[in-house]
């Protein structure tokens, strides 16, 4: 089993929800208000807005390498405090996409400061869901520069719920789920493992 780990820090692979009513919200259709009683669907399973960051990303099968590193990196109890925090949360799928053995390397004991950075590099302070994403991008004149709990930045960009976040390496992921609600914070889901 490769890493089980976030979506706590960040939540991830996109099996998302076949009812369109749950997708609609998860993308931010409604910008960022909620629908109805739904909790959107992430990796197949139900994202309630009761619950936090930690409780939700580990029933999500899209996000088992999120939550694998969350753990190894010591980071649980953290994504579990009260926030709030918004979290990029890279899917399995984004973590596979990295050079052959970079994720293995990253869950080595000795590279847990290193993962750590990695993590915390999607994590920003606030709960951020499209509604606020889409004001910041609109008064910063078409980005918002967002500080993460890292202390790197990330740039976003985008109307709507077609948002993208660049990292400090120009590489550019899609938030392909958003306004994942928390009790802790919003979790958006990406398409790419953010770097410094």
């Amino acid at each position: 089993m490769k890493l089980r780990i976030l979506s706590t820090a960040l939540v991830a692979a996109l099996a998302f929800s076949a009812v369109a009513t749950a997708a609609d919200n998860s993308m931010g259709m409604n910008d960022g208000k909620s629908m109805s009683m739904q909790d959107p669907m992430v990796g197949g399973a139900a994202m309630y807005a009761d619950k936090d960051i930690i409780d939700n990303a580990v029933n999500s099968k899209d996000h088992t390498t999120l939550v694998a590193a969350v753990k190894a990196a010591g980071l649980v109890d953290t994504l579990k405090s009260p926030g709030p925090f918004t979290v990029f949360a890279p899917t399995n799928e984004a973590f596979a996409a990295l050079p052959a053995g970079t994720v293995d390397t990253l869950l080595k004991p000795e590279n847990k400061g290193t993962l750590t950075g990695v993590l915390t590099y999607h994590v920003v302070p606030g709960r951020l869901d499209t509604a606020t994403l889409n004001a910041q991008i609109k008064a910063g004149g078409g980005k918002a520069t967002l500080h993460t709990v890292q202390g790197g930045d990330l740039t976003v960009m985008g109307r709507g719920h077609h948002l993208t976040v660049t990292d400090a390496k120009g590489n550019t992921a899609h938030i392909t789920i958003a306004n994942v609600y928390q009790s802790n914070g919003v979790i958006l889901v990406v398409d790419k493992v953010l770097m410094q």
